[in-house]
C-alpha cells in the first residue's frame, strides 16, 4: 500500500477531488522527528495539505512551502512539497503533547493552538513567490485550510485531513481529502458529495480500512459518475546534501572558521533530522578552491 494521490473529476465538472493516502511518509517523519503521538498527528496532516496543493501544480519545479504557527506548545509547523509528490517538514517541538480529548482523539487544535495563522507560499518560477494568510480557525490543519482556501484563493473548499497513530506511538493510517467546487457546480452535486462524506466517517478510519484508495473514492463519489485523472506517488524525501551544508560553511569568513578549529562541527537539518559532521580541515580546503580565494 504505497503512498499516493489521485485526481478526481466528475463527467459534469462540478467538481474536483483530490484524495491522498500518507501512511508510510507520516511514519517516516515521525522516525525522522521522534514526535510524540499528538505531534506525529499534527505533523502528518500538513505534510498531506502540502503534498495535496502542490499536486494542483503544472510545472514539474513548481514548489510550495506551508508554515503554521498558532502559538500552542508545538510551535511552528513546517511542510515543503513539489509538484512530483515529494514532501518534508518538521514541528518545531517535536516532543511536546498533550492528553487526548476523547479515545481515538488526539488534541492536535490544543498542540498547534488557534491564535496564529497558516501561511502557503508558492515558488512557480516567477520573480516573487506568491504568498498568502489568514488566521487560524481551529488549529487542526483541515479546517484552518478550508478557511485558507475560501478567503485567500476564493474556493469553496472541503477538506478532510488524518492521521491515526497506533499504540505503538507508529503512524498506523494517514490521508488527505480535498474537494473543490467549480464554477456552475449545483447544489444537488455539493450536497451529495458533502453526504458522502459524512457518512463515511474519517479519513484516517478509510485509509487504515481499505487497501486500494479506488475503492475510498467510489465510497465518496458515490451517485456519481466520475474519472480519474491522474494517479502520483508520495514520498517524505528531504533535498539536503552534505556538499551544500560544506559550500555554506566555506562560505564563512576565516575569522569565524579559525574559532572553530579544534571542534567537530555538526549541522542539523531542519527538516529531516539528519546530522551532518565537519572538521576544520575540509572546510579550509574547499574554501582555499572557492572563487575569490
Amino acid at each position: 500500500m504505497k503512498d499516493r494521490l489521485l485526481r478526481i473529476v466528475d463527467d459534469q465538472n462540478q467538481v474536483r477531488v483530490f484524495l491522498a493516502r500518507t501512511t508510510m511518509l507520516a511514519e517516516m517523519a515521525h522516525q525522522c522527528h521522534q514526535t510524540s503521538p499528538t505531534a506525529s498527528a499534527a505533523l502528518g496532516r500538513v505534510l498531506t495539505a502540502a503534498l495535496i496543493m502542490a499536486s494542483d501544480f503544472k510545472n514539474q519545479d513548481d514548489f510550495l512551502t506551508i508554515r503554521i504557527d498558532g502559538g500552542g506548545p508545538a510551535g511552528p509547523i513546517v511542510a515543503s512539497a513539489d509538484a512530483q509528490g515529494r514532501v518534508r517538514g518538521y514541528v518545531t517541538n517535536p516532543n511536546a503533547d498533550l492528553p487526548a480529548r476523547a479515545p481515538g482523539k488526539l488534541a492536535v487544535g490544543e498542540l498547534v493552538g488557534q491564535a496564529g495563522y497558516l501561511e502557503v507560499s508558492k515558488d512557480m518560477g516567477l520573480k516573487e513567490p506568491f504568498s498568502g494568510r489568514t488566521a487560524l480557525v481551529s488549529g487542526e490543519i483541515a479546517e484552518d485550510l478550508a478557511g485558507y482556501f475560501f478567503y485567500s484563493e476564493q474556493i469553496p473548499s472541503l477538506v478532510s485531513l488524518g492521521v491515526l497513530v497506533d499504540t505503538d506511538i507508529s503512524v498506523r493510517a494517514a490521508g488527505g481529502l480535498l474537494v473543490q467546487a467549480m464554477p456552475g457546480a449545483s447544489d444537488e452535486a455539493l450536497e451529495l458529495l458533502e453526504s458522502n462524506i459524512l457518512n463515511s466517517g474519517q479519513i484516517s478510519t478509510l485509509i487504515d480500512s481499505h487497501e486500494k484508495l479506488e475503492d475510498i473514492a467510489a465510497i465518496i463519489m458515490k451517485g456519481m459518475s466520475y474519472s480519474i485523472v491522474d494517479s502520483m506517488n508520495l514520498e517524505f524525501r528531504c533535498n539536503c546534501e552534505r556538499e551544500r551544508m560544506l559550500s555554506v560553511l566555506a562560505s564563512l569568513p576565516y575569522e569565524d572558521l579559525d574559532s572553530l578549529k579544534d571542534e567537530q562541527i555538526e549541522i542539523v537539518c531542519h527538516f529531516c533530522n539528519t546530522r551532518y559532521y565537519f572538521n576544520y580541515d575540509e572546510i579550509a580546503a574547499r574554501k582555499s578552491k572557492s572563487p575569490g580565494h
